[in-house]
C-alpha cells in the first residue's frame, strides 16, 4: 500500500511544473492579456484626439479641446472663459465614447 501511494505522490510531483505553468498561461490568456489590449486601445484614443474635439476626462469634467501641447498635455475648454490643462492620460475612453453616441445618434435608413 505504502509504495503504491509513494508511486502515486512521485507521478503527482512530476506534474507540478506542467500545473505552474498550465496556471501562468490561463492567467496570462484570461487576466493580462485583455488588460494590455485595452490599454493599448485607450493610449491610441488619446493620441488620436484632435483639437476641437468634446471629451470626457477620468474625474467626470466635460471639455473642448483647444490646444495640444508638445508635454503631452492639453487645454480644455469647459464653459465660456473657464479653461483646463491636463494630461492626455487622463481622457476617459469609454465615457467620451458613450458622449459622442449621444450627441450624434446613429439615424436608422428609412424603407423604400
Amino acid at each position: 500500500m505504502t509504495t503504491h501511494l509513494i508511486f502515486i505522490l512521485g507521478i503527482i510531483q512530476g506534474f507540478e511544473p506542467v500545473f505552474l505553468i498550465g496556471m501562468f498561461l490561463v492567467m496570462y490568456f484570461f487576466m493580462l492579456r485583455p488588460q494590455l489590449k485595452k490599454q493599448k486601445e485607450a493610449k491610441a484614443f488619446s493620441a488620436s484626439t484632435a483639437i476641437g474635439d468634446k471629451i470626457v476626462t477620468i474625474g467626470g469634467v466635460h471639455g473642448k479641446i483647444l490646444k495640444i501641447n508638445a508635454d503631452s498635455s492639453m487645454q480644455l475648454e469647459g464653459d465660456r472663459n473657464t479653461f483646463f490643462t491636463i494630461e492626455q492620460s487622463a481622457i476617459s475612453m469609454e465615457m467620451t465614447k458613450q458622449l459622442q453616441k449621444r450627441m450624434n445618434p446613429v439615424v436608422p435608413a428609412a424603407k423604400a
